[in-house]
């Protein structure tokens, strides 16, 4: 049986936790339930600070002070919203590294009102430095990047979200941070990002278009956009704030002219809560809406997708 990405999220530390002792985890209420044992074997290394989301992330930097890998972790909103100044000062600014895992993606849980919602959490690690981005699709893939990240030395976030690609994709074995090409077309280069891989398939069944899939988002792999691109027409498909990697597609393509098309969460404020399923439909995330934008952006038929 299949697990969520939170859930995997819980085992993989757990993992972690016990194998290597320079590690400790740091919560703030949210989670907590997935690590009685690991609280209990590692009461000093696990540590749930409350509701209290700023001295979550200076807990963590302090620990990365004195050498350890601190693992950050709340909702994306609490994470990097409510505690961006501590983000910049104690992580950023003091030059220390640390993982720092939100969940609830963009808007997992409507029901928790828009305090848990954040599609502009990618956009405002974009304005600090050196930071990886990683936004796994698939349970598989999260545990595999947040090894990676645990395993390194530098600053990194791992956005974890509630909706999943129906498989994993190859993100390990040296391929950490290089997109993966899905198939290969002869009009637009289409950059599905995480868990937005499946709609775009379905999105573009019968297109003759490049598919990328990108876990890691930053950095941004130019390359693999460059050696794939067909026609320097590329559209951009993120499950959070539209157009975050807008510039990053204008930095790899700086030498030619091109055509961007950036489809992600939009800024509506949608005050009827509702299920996930209608905000992607609302922001036009789901297969429909993304056919109906590409198609448009392409100059070919709209379909039912």
């Amino acid at each position: 049986m299949s697990i969520g990405m939170r859930e995997q999220f819980a085992v993989t530390v757990t993992d972690i936790l016990e194998d290597d002792l320079s590690t400790a985890l740091v919560l703030a209420d949210v989670s907590a339930r997935f690590f009685p044992e690991a609280t209990r074997r590692h009461p000093d290394r696990v540590i749930n600070v409350g509701i209290r989301e700023q001295l979550l992330v200076s807990a963590g930097a302090g620990l990365a002070f004195t050498g350890m890998r601190p693992i950050v972790h709340t909702f994306g909103a609490f994470l990097v919203e409510r505690a961006f100044e501590q983000i910049k000062l104690d992580f950023d600014h003091q030059d220390v590294g640390g993982v720092l895992i939100g969940s609830g993606g963009s808007y997992d849980w409507p029901a928790g009102g828009r305090t848990h919602m954040s599609p502009g959490d990618v956009a405002l690690i974009d304005t600090l430095r050196g930071w990886t981005v990683h936004v796994p699709g698939h349970a598989a893939e999260a545990d595999v990047l947040i090894r990676d990240a645990v395993a390194g030395s530098g600053r990194v976030y791992v956005r974890l979200a509630g909706d999943d690609n129906a498989a994993a994709r190859r993100v390990g074995s040296g391929r950490t941070g290089r997109f993966d090409v899905v198939r290969r077309g002869a009009r637009a280069s289409v950059v599905a990002v995480g868990p937005m891989l499946d709609p775009v398939l379905k999105a573009t069944a019968g297109l003759d278009v490049t598919v990328l899939y990108a876990a890691t988002v930053r950095p941004f792999d130019r390359s693999t956009l460059r050696e794939t691109l067909a026609e320097p027409d590329v559209v951009l498909v993120e499950p959070y704030l539209a157009g975050t990697s807008t510039r990053e597609v204008a930095d790899a393509l700086q030498d030619l002219p091109h055509r961007t098309l950036a489809l992600g969460v939009g800024t509506p404020d949608l005050r009827r809560y509702g299920e996930p399923h209608e905000h992607s439909h609302a922001h036009g995330l789901d297969a429909a809406g993304l056919r109906e934008s590409i198609g448009a952006f392409l100059d070919v038929p709209s379909r039912a997708a």
